[in-house]
């Protein structure tokens, strides 16, 4: 059996490390702390296409309409196809959900929700399994990955070269990258950048998902999430004028917002009508109390925030990378699964079915890694990563133009930070410059409609190829 070294420890992590250690892998989890990824963080819920009414079809047929058809079919079929294994696992495990909920580009109430704390629960229960399961969970910041011709040997973690067969990374997208995140701000895309600088193609840098309903408060940036909408909340102007459907997609709602809060005008998240507020959006509730807003009689001031990566580490089928024995699962990965925009609770049924393919995938390639000369290590620093966040946020946000992305592409250059981080900001920049259309979450000004010419998706080795 193969020695597995997983990056990561949300969802897809996870799921990956309990269905490997059924298969009698010894694996090892590195993380900075369970609570502290996305998935924990996760509020919504899973899209599950399994009620009697709903088909995979059907769900295939808005997943590929919400990623304006730059979606890999394939990838989409096989990917949604196993929403019922997904579903079957997370009931083995003991896992309830409460109830099941529309969201915006769904036309089915598919998404499953627990107390509209979904990740939380899921990481939980998942985290618990594998402990039980006897996965080895290190504490610590995974560097950069032990690479040498062409091949994955494992990773570095403080420093220290941790060796394995198999190393999959599972860390999460690069969404820290940006000024305004709900998600967490050490998600910075290290690894993704990491494997580009040694052999791997990045695809689709340019699909940045901006959630409409951010709240950027006392405490920091929050996410008030798609299912307040879809329990009834209304977008407002401050004069009450509504001007957008609130279930359109992200990225038509992002743009709506954006716009108006472009004339000068404030919006707001009017929640009123909602009953038992506290009881159905716990979490949204408690943080909304200390800032002194009760959503029950108060508008919610809300803004477009970065939310989630499209693009990632370019993976096939089985989620493995352009470099040997290095494979990518989750929010770190893109095969086309997403297009061009993510629909809605589509990343969680993501992060299950990759975690229990890249086990399928290992288990049967049963790589080794043989023994070798430890791998160089550079030891980079964060550097000036508030500078890049703040190019990211002006430059390649959610209205985008050649001008404001060629200034981006100037400014990088001149940043003092980890080369990883330039050069995976600088595949954002180029990557959204290149494709001269709009398409999704990547909105051009300049360009505003879709191009037959672009329905292909971008790679990135140091250029985009588009």
């Amino acid at each position: 059996m193969s020695s597995v070294g997983i990056i990561g420890g949300g969802i897809a992590g996870l799921t990956a490390a309990l269905s490997l250690a059924e298969r009698g892998h010894e694996v090892t989890i590195i993380h900075t702390g369970i609570k502290s990824t996305n998935s924990y963080l996760a509020q919504a819920g899973i899209a599950l296409p399994i009620l009697e009414g709903d088909s995979p079809k059907v769900h295939v047929v808005d997943t590929l309409k919400a990623g304006k058809y730059l979606n890999d079919e394939e990838i989409v079929w096989n990917v949604i196809s196993k929403a019922s294994e997904a579903y079957d696992f997370l009931i083995s495990l003991g896992l309830k959900f409460e109830t099941n909920e529309t969201e915006g580009g769904h036309s089915f109430p598919r998404v499953f929700t627990i107390k509209n704390e979904t990740g939380k629960h899921l990481t939980k229960i998942l985290y618990l399994h594998a402990k039980e399961r006897g996965v080895n969970f290190i504490k610590g910041k995974a560097e950069e990955l032990a690479v040498k011709h062409g091949k994955a040997y494992g990773v570095f973690v403080n420093g220290e070269f941790l060796k394995f067969d198999a190393t999959i990374i599972a860390s999460g997208g690069f969404t820290g990258l940006f000024k305004y995140t709900a998600g967490s701000p050490t998600n910075l895309g290290t690894l993704i950048g990491d494997a580009v600088m040694k052999g791997a193609f990045a695809r689709d840098l340019e699909f940045v998902q901006f959630h409409p309903t951010g709240f950027i408060g006392k405490e920091g940036v929050k996410l008030i999430s798609e299912a307040v909408r879809g329990a009834g909340a209304k977008l407002i102007t401050e004069k009450g004028e509504r001007f957008v459907n609130e279930l359109s997609t992200r990225d038509i709602v992002a743009r709506a917002i954006y716009r108006k809060m472009q004339e000068g005008k404030r919006v707001f998240l009017d929640a009123t009508g909602i009953e038992n507020f506290k009881k159905r959006f716990p979490q949204i509730y408690a943080f909304l109390v200390r800032e002194r807003i009760d959503p029950s009689k108060d508008l919610i001031p809300v803004a477009p925030i970065a939310h989630y990566s499209v693009g990632g580490i370019s993976v096939d089928l089985w989620y493995r990378t352009g470099i040997k024995n290095l494979y990518a699962i989750g929010e770190a990965a893109s095969n086309g699964f997403h297009g061009a925009n993510r629909l809605a609770s589509n990343s969680l049924l993501e992060c299950v079915v990759s975690g229990l393919e890249v086990a399928r995938t290992v288990g049967r390639e049963g790589p080794k890694a043989r023994a070798v000369k430890e791998p160089s290590y550079h030891g980079y620093e964060t550097g000036d990563v508030e500078s890049l966040r703040e190019i990211l946020w002006e430059h390649a946000g959610i209205v985008r133009n050649a001008r404001v992305l060629k200034e981006g592409l100037k400014k990088v250059k001149g940043i003092e930070a980890d080369p990883r981080l330039k050069l995976l900001a600088r595949g954002v920049l180029e990557c959204a410059l290149e494709r001269e259309e709009s398409r999704g979450s990547h909105y051009r000004e300049d360009f505003p409609a879709m191009q037959k010419e672009f329905e292909r998706s971008s790679f990135f080795d140091w250029k985009c190829r588009l």
